[in-house]
């Protein structure tokens, strides 16, 4: 045996779940095909949206409180700021589709959050400009996540408690034997008593055949722009933000570096051949939709794309994400498919997914996440 545990692909998630599983045992290793947040996975982009306030399944709300606090453990541990705590405003029409689903949700979870008028939002942030029946609702907990930051911070915390990091080092294939779960790396292998695949667009090489089929490749693209007054958008002056209209929708944060703002339409992926074949430039069709939706919303940015980016991501067919095993007695377990928004449940999942691989402990109320979700008999 090469270990107890292998983690493959240490993004977003996998990154977490070796942090997480190096506090459980010494005897881990992380094989990353790249570098740890590099350019071309799902951790691109600077910053991704941390919120307790959402519209959608309500058996998500324990972890992402359990996420919130594991981010703050992160943050302690490795002396790193990772989640900028500026709060968060949801967007909408008044009694209009997605701020009725939103609130469903908050009500049943029981988040904190506060309504805002068009006025009262005017008078707080004014960078908006909001529609006549236009309100918002502003999650005092939300915030943005450094995702290079948080990480390398995860992968150096993992090191740093004895875990081992092989990067550089593509896994071609996995495959299950009577002592453990053989991986194999040009002509290179090892084996290990478990293993977690968590290399999100990546993944479905490692699949068995029935979740390569409940499983495709999307691709996100992120657009920057800047602020005619920077101090108007900063951290502390302008918060996370979700807008959703009829006719255009957004989502953003603020200017982090101090220079731009991240304002991107909300729910354009589109399917990609596969990881490696992401278009990194935007369509026409994509600049100009940006363009228009900045122009309105916000007078107070320069509508001209400075900065704009796309990076591959594995959708499920029901949008939640893979986490468990794929067959009740395998050794392989699946923490991936977090389709475009698991970034700020990746503590959460990694914890989970760590203590699962490793037989420390089983988690209830997940059925929602199960890959045998997919299994037709």
């Amino acid at each position: 045996m090469d270990g107890k545990l292998a983690v493959i692909g240490l993004g977003s998630l996998g990154s977490m779940a070796l942090w997480q599983a190096s506090r459980l045992s010494q005897d881990v290793v992380g094989f990353e095909a790249a570098s740890p947040a590099h350019g071309r996975s799902a951790v691109g982009g600077d910053t991704r949206l941390f919120r307790m306030i959402y519209r959608g399944n309500p058996d998500l709300y324990p972890i992402l409180e359990r996420s919130r606090d594991l981010w703050a453990e992160l943050e302690a541990e490795t002396g790193q700021n990772i989640l900028a705590r500026t709060g968060g405003l949801s967007i909408g029409t008044k009694d209009g589709a997605y701020l009725t689903a939103l609130l469903e949700t908050t009500h049943t979870t029981g988040a904190e959050y506060q309504i805002l008028s068009r006025e009262q939002m005017a008078e707080r942030y004014p960078q908006h400009n909001l529609r006549t029946d236009d309100i918002a609702v502003y999650d005092p907990h939300a915030g943005a996540l450094r995702t290079d930051r948080a990480v390398t911070a995860a992968v150096a915390a993992a090191q740093a408690n004895g875990a081992t990091i092989h990067t550089n080092t593509p896994i071609d294939n996995i495959t299950e034997t009577s002592e453990g779960v053989l991986i194999t790396s040009g002509e290179k292998t090892w084996t290990f008593e478990n293993v977690i695949v968590s290399s999100g667009g990546w993944s479905q090489r490692l699949m068995p055949d029935y979740l390569k089929a409940a499983t495709e490749t999307k691709r996100i693209f992120l657009t920057w722009f800047v602020a005619k007054n920077a101090a108007e958008f900063s951290p502390e002056n302008f918060p996370v933000f979700i807008r959703i209209e009829e006719d255009r929708s957004m989502y953003g944060a603020p200017a982090v570096d101090g220079v731009t703002v991240k304002a991107t339409l909300d729910g354009r992926g589109g399917p990609t051949k596969d990881a490696e074949s992401v278009p990194r430039n935007l369509t026409p069709a994509e600049i100009q939709e940006t363009t228009e939706t900045v122009t309105e919303f916000f007078p107070g940015l320069v509508p001209n794309i400075v900065r704009s980016d796309a990076f591959p991501d594995l959708y499920t067919a029901d949008h939640n994400p893979l986490l468990g095993r794929p067959t009740e007695n395998s050794r392989i377990y699946y923490a991936t498919g977090f389709s475009g928004g698991g970034f700020k449940n990746a503590t959460g999942f990694g914890e989970i997914a760590a203590h699962e691989a490793l037989g420390k402990r089983a988690f209830d109320g997940l059925d929602f996440v199960r890959p045998d979700r997919f299994k037709t008999t």
